[in-house]
């Protein structure tokens, strides 16, 4: 028979809403809330036969695993964001029982509190600018003598002007994408006034991203949830500034970006 491992999905204050009734979390298990001191670790159970150390990193290389996971992981920190301000734990945060989470409290307690007072009555949004550039119509295709179609790549004028349809569509890009920067620029520093705190990522890979486009800023915003709603108008108020340049707005979540101790400015 499978034992079970305690999951924590997030620590937080003592706060008085109950659980969504209909939450589930990992593996379908219900979250619950366990208590140490002034800390509220919120944690689910696990089977061990999962999240044990040998099965968890075989798992880790299951795509589909990992997806479900992390979005039922997800799904109860969301919940949680409704309520309260969270503290979100990594990933797969597991440990034998409830005495290990409460010694695990009781170790980051400093480091603990110290995160949810930064986090507190605040939110986290995202904000990506891509640069799309629009795609250069092809030329005619070149006409022999007698009128009818040579077809591609029959003769010199086919070349050069495939090679100027290139050029054209290398220009358009590359004048998308300075003024893109330009623009990302501008909304990073106006946007940084009316947060909190601010953390870059990377942006993101083409290959990987469903996104069309080049992502040129790629940034997490810790703002106060009663600044939200002109933090979401700033936002809006840019998106029709720059002809195939798009910007999106995702959020809020926890602060997933401010966890750690020097996170954002």
């Amino acid at each position: 028979m499978s034992t079970d491992l305690c999951y924590v999905y997030a620590v937080c204050h003592p706060f008085d809403a109950p659980l969504q009734a209909e939450l589930v979390g990992v593996e379908g298990r219900l979250p619950r809330l366990l208590r140490h001191e002034d800390l509220i670790a919120v944690v689910g159970a696990a089977p061990e036969a999962d999240f044990a150390e040998e099965p968890l990193r075989a798992h880790l290389e299951d795509l589909d695993w990992l997806t479900a996971t992390a979005r039922a992981h997800e799904a109860v920190v969301a919940a949680l964001t409704t309520v309260t301000s969270p503290l979100p734990l990594r990933l797969a945060t597991v440990f034998r029982d409830d005495s290990g989470v409460r010694s695990m409290m009781q170790e980051e307690r400093a480091r603990f509190h110290s995160a949810l007072g930064r986090l507190a009555g605040r939110v986290e949004w995202g904000v990506k600018v891509y640069a799309d550039a629009a795609p250069t119509p092809p030329p005619p295709e070149p006409r022999s003598v007698a009128g009818t179609s040579a077809g591609p790549g029959t003769g010199p004028r086919s070349g050069r002007a495939y090679l100027r349809s290139r050029r054209a569509q290398r220009d358009a890009l590359d004048d998308t994408r300075q003024r893109a920067e330009r623009f990302a620029e501008r909304l990073h520093e106006d946007l940084s006034r009316h947060a909190v705190a601010t953390r870059p990522h990377p942006p993101q890979n083409p290959a990987l991203a469903r996104a069309s486009g080049v992502n040129i800023l790629n940034s997490a915003y810790l703002v106060d949830r009663t600044a939200s709603e002109d933090f979401i108008e700033r936002v809006d108020g840019t998106k029709d500034e720059e002809p195939d340049v798009r910007v999106e707005l995702t959020g809020p979540w926890a602060g997933y970006s401010f966890t750690m101790e020097g996170a954002g400015r």
